[in-house]
């Protein structure tokens, strides 16, 4: 039995095959194609042959993907959509799109603001207007096939959102896409709202990249495997639930490099330095899986509150264009990209990038090193310098103390960075760190997660943990996971002052292996 896994990066496509035994079989590395469809096809079809694999002992695929990331930043193939808020009178002074840039606002058919929403405790601040939603989901019937709802405190007491969600299906039909926001956002009406708004207007491009992937399996005789996409926890979801929640494939890039190192390199807590053709992304395992940011997170210019790994980028890759202007160096942030193979003096162009800075050094033998060899030594030792202090400033950053931590190298453009960098007690670049990302997207465990808020006056808290915990584990269960294999990885318990009574955020994650 193998496991294939596919990372579609905007600069190169990866793929690779594992074995029973989490082996890596066979991996390779492509510029990404334009038609992301073709590319991936082209992928399969060359590992396949690498590998000599036969395509029927492929028994689970795995796709990791930017398309829901690239359609928000780019403002294409979003689909047009319905925003209902359940909140009058207390939240009509804030319309919902409020922060939104101009060039998003064409997403949303039909906004409305209509009585209903809860207090802090759960308490009712005016009963669901019915008769409202009735109206509103009448009028946008057959002009849009997907509806966000959202609700104030819906984290605490989702029974409005789940009857207007019902309301919705009853009046335009089944097949309609519901977003309700308790399900997707935490803490905070509006993030939570813009968030849900996001995912509602992805359900498209979910359906796009779900299909093709599927398609391009069954192409290439793939026809027994099941089917997973990567989600931005550094977990695996079923095709349905991502067809249900796209927004969760955002930032999974990042977050399968970080699984990926830990697993290539057996560390369970260090700073995972991803350089790929255009970006570096820097992310922190803790435990074995993606540290989880604790503030609110901007997506082309919206501010949503779900949950995101935490994650620094910056503009340095393999491609970043090297230039020297009186006596200053400067690396990036523009790149050449996917035509490295076309632009870099190593390999015959006429643009010098931080690839070539590493084969004039000696630090990586890629292309033709004769044509490097005209660019004056002190030249290159200078960009080096911007080059490490670009990374050493980043993890800084991502660092809570003084100590020195542990820091893993993976990415094709990881050459470019020195053995050692100031803040790293070690610096290891594993084997395969080309493809950590397919490779973390192929090896990644399935998760569930709780989050309520609890009065501690009403519930003892240990009763309470061990419910939450409980309940984490059978989330993760029923998203695929083996019982056995599950077990706790994160747990919050954080008192909330400003709530009445002895009231906390419990939030418990738990991971297991696929079933």
């Amino acid at each position: 039995m193998y496991r294939l896994g596919i990372d579609v990066g905007g600069t190169n496509t990866d793929a690779v095959l594992i074995d029973e035994q989490l082996q890596v079989v066979a991996e390779l590395k492509q510029p990404t194609s334009e038609d992301i469809y073709s590319g991936i096809i082209s992928a399969i079809r060359r590992i396949l042959d690498e590998s000599g694999v036969n395509p029927k002992e492929i028994k689970q695929a795995m796709l990791g993907t930017t398309q829901c990331t690239n359609a928000i930043v780019e403002r294409k193939r979003l689909a047009k959509i319905g925003v209902l808020r359940l909140g009058a009178p207390a939240t009509v002074g804030i319309r919902p799109m409020v922060d939104w840039s101009e060039d998003l606002h064409f997403i949303a058919e039909k906004t409305a603001i209509i009585g209903g929403g809860y207090e802090y405790d759960g308490k009712p601040i005016a009963p669901f207007d019915k008769k409202a939603a009735t109206e509103f989901f009448t009028e946008l019937k057959g002009k849009v096939k997907s509806v966000a709802i959202s609700c104030c405190f819906s984290t605490v007491r989702s029974d409005q959102e789940a009857e207007a969600a019902q309301l919705c299906r009853e009046i335009m039909g089944p097949d309609v896409h519901v977003s309700v926001s308790s399900e997707i956002g935490s803490m905070g009406l509006i993030e939570r709202e813009n968030a849900t708004i996001l995912n509602a207007a992805l359900y498209a491009v979910a359906e796009s990249f779900t299909d093709g992937f599927a398609r391009s399996l069954q192409e290439m005789g793939i026809t027994e495997a099941d089917i997973y996409l990567s989600q931005n926890d550094g977990t695996l979801m079923t095709m349905e639930y991502a067809r249900k929640y796209p927004i969760l494939t955002i930032a999974c890039g990042p977050t399968n490099s970080i699984r990926g190192a830990s697993y290539l390199s057996e560390l369970k807590n260090a700073i995972v330095i991803d350089v790929g053709g255009t970006t570096t992304d820097l992310g922190v395992i803790t435990s074995g899986f993606p540290r989880e940011s604790s503030v609110a997170v901007t997506i082309g210019g919206v501010r949503t509150n779900f949950r995101m790994p935490d994650v620094i980028s910056i503009g340095l890759g393999g491609g970043s264009i090297v230039r020297e202007n009186d006596g200053v160096i400067t690396v990036g942030p523009d790149s050449v990209g996917y035509e490295i193979t076309k632009k870099a003096l190593c390999f015959g162009g006429d643009t010098m990038t931080a690839t070539d800075i590493a084969v004039r050094l000696g630090m990586a033998d890629i292309g033709d090193k004769s044509l490097v060899a005209n660019i004056p030594e002190d030249t290159a030792k200078k960009a080096l310098l911007v080059i490490k202090e670009l990374v050493e400033n980043s993890i800084d950053a991502m660092k809570i103390s003084s100590d020195d931590v542990d820091v893993i190298l993976v990415g094709g453009g990881s050459v470019i960075l020195p053995e050692s960098l100031k803040g790293a007690k070690t610096v290891q670049m594993p084997n395969h760190f080309g493809t950590a990302n397919a490779i973390g997207s192929a090896i990644s465990k399935v998760s569930g997660t709780y989050e309520q808020l609890i009065n501690y006056d009403e519930i003892p808290r240990e009763k309470a943990l061990e419910q939450a915990k409980q309940s984490a584990i059978e989330l993760a269960i029923s998203s695929g996971a083996k019982r056995e294999t599950v077990e706790i990885i994160d747990a919050e318990d954080v008192p909330l002052a400003y709530y009445p009574g002895n009231t906390s955020r419990v939030k418990v994650k738990a991971a297991g292996d696929l079933n």
